[in-house]
């Protein structure tokens, strides 16, 4: 995924030079061949997000119940419809309408990715309102250094609101993380939609990120927010 988005983005900043367009035309084929592979990589995923969809009914609060069950319910969808798109890029299923399928694929990811940004903020939202509460009760008491940085911060008005967010995606690494992903992953299916266009280079470099944060918390799971 890393080497997919990061052909795209290279693609895009150098295909304006005369002299660099064999190098542009292999830089395109390797995306293509990257995002095939990704396609075949990806069959099994499905299982997997169905597992996830179930695991997630389980959760004792509603929101993130609802919204990581709708998320992996929609990516099960993604997978299905992608897995179409493989078989047909492979010439198995020849007769295939790429365009509906791939419409409904951006789809489905872009309303997971929606479900995830909702739990997200449902998080953030939780935690925002555990600071405030800790910042009332230890007004007058005897503060840690920890405590100190988040006490400083006034809770009135926007500029105040924002800093005790950082305060806050500072404290919590996975959450952090995750917002950065989910957002960075956004960029392609508004894109491909219509809601919001850019281009190949800000969609190749936030897939670049969105891959680097995914492989961070392979590399540490105590990284990834849990369910």
């Amino acid at each position: 995924r890393a080497t997919q988005y990061t052909c795209m983005l290279l693609s895009y900043l150098i295909e304006r030079k005369a002299d660099k367009e064999k190098l542009v035309m292999k830089l395109k084929q390797l995306e293509a061949s990257m995002s095939s592979g990704r396609k075949m990589f990806r069959l099994g995923n499905m299982v997997h997000a169905l597992v996830a969809a179930r695991r997630a009914r389980q959760l004792p609060d509603v929101v993130p119940r609802f919204c990581l069950t709708a998320s992996n319910l929609t990516r099960a969808l993604y997978f299905i419809c992608d897995a179409v798109l493989w078989l047909n890029n492979v010439g198995l299923q020849p007769d295939v309408d790429k365009s509906k399928w791939r419409n409904w694929a951006t789809k489905c990811y872009y309303f997971s990715l929606l479900m995830n940004l909702a739990r997200d903020w449902y998080e953030i939202s939780w935690r925002l309102e555990q600071a405030v509460q800790e910042k009332k009760t230890k007004e007058n008491s005897f503060w840690d250094k920890h405590n100190q940085e988040l006490n400083c911060v006034k809770c009135d008005g926007l500029h105040g609101f924002l800093l005790l967010l950082l305060q806050v995606l500072k404290r919590h690494p996975p959450l952090l993380l995750d917002l950065v992903k989910n957002l960075c992953d956004l960029s392609g299916p508004l894109d491909t939609l219509g809601i919001y266009k850019t281009n190949p280079g800000v969609i190749g470099f936030c897939g670049i990120l969105s891959s680097l944060v995914g492989i961070l918390t392979l590399a540490s799971p105590h990284l990834k927010l849990k369910q």
